[in-house]
């Protein structure tokens, strides 16, 4: 019997060793075994890797100058180069507009405006009395009075009379006088001067100078009155020391006086 049991594990001993051996040879070939589905992917993975990779070279090859002044003219966009290929903008990060080549606009600090001193002069037409009008210098002279009409004061009747001009701006002057009679008649008026110009306007002016003027007539006397006064008449230089004038008086008392004054006068400047 005991030798029945050895010979049976004898027999046995070659038959596990067999089955060992083919088992870890299974177990290797079973370890390397990849699905189907796992392989068909990987091997799609890499055909769309591998075509992805030819096209960025083609483009990269093919627009080389284009990119870089793309790269010149926008530096803010974002493109980045690398060894093996070039990454395109992302829309909407590039720049449409020629705002972005204007240079920016800096706005000019205010200049502080010059403002005038307070002691600076100011141009103004002040009263001088004495001073050359337009229609000439001022005068003091004497003159004949000659009556044209009425009968309540020597300025109608013929009679000597003092006469002057006194300017008192460009324009106006007052002009006193003094026509002597009976019955002294005082006309004080206040002219308004013009200027007759020639035809050439490159000429000097005419010497005559018109004026007329308003004013007060006063008759003294034992019948003193003061009426109104209309003046008007030319002043006529003829050197630079002497003026010849003519005027026409009219004194609105209980009648119209009117006199015709014609004199000359000794020029003066101011006093």
């Amino acid at each position: 019997m005991n030798n029945i049991f050895i010979r049976k594990e004898f027999l046995l001993l070659p038959g596990l060793a067999a089955l060992a051996v083919f088992g870890n040879s299974f177990s290797a070939q079973a370890q390397t075994v990849i699905p189907a589905e796992s392989q068909q992917l990987t091997e799609s993975s890499a055909t769309v890797s591998a075509d992805t990779e030819a096209q960025n070279q083609d483009s990269a090859i093919a627009y080389p100058i284009s990119n870089a002044t793309e790269t010149q003219q926008f530096p803010s966009v974002n493109t980045q180069d690398t060894a093996t290929r070039i990454i395109t903008p992302v829309p909407g990060t590039v720049a449409t507009t020629s705002a972005t080549l204007a240079p920016e606009y800096v706005e000019p600090s205010a200049q502080p405006s010059a403002i005038p001193s307070s002691t600076s002069t100011i141009a103004q037409s002040d009263i001088d009395p004495g001073r050359p009008t337009r229609g000439g210098r001022s005068y003091i002279g004497v003159a004949g009075n000659i009556g044209i009409s009425g009968d309540d004061s020597s300025l109608s009747d013929g009679n000597f009379a003092a006469i002057s001009k006194i300017g008192l701006t460009n324009a106006i002057s007052v002009r006193p006088s003094a026509v002597f009679g009976s019955n002294t008649t005082i006309l004080v008026p206040i002219t308004y001067d013009f200027t007759l110009q020639a035809a050439d306007a490159f000429s000097e002016p005419l010497a005559i100078a018109p004026y007329i003027g308003i004013g007060a007539a006063i008759k003294t006397g034992d019948e003193s009155q003061v009426g109104f006064l209309a003046s008007g008449g030319i002043d006529l230089p003829l050197n630079a020391q002497f003026t010849a004038t003519a005027a026409v008086n009219a004194g609105f008392f209980d009648s119209t006086d009117i006199g015709l004054l014609i004199g000359v006068g000794y020029n003066f400047s101011g006093f």
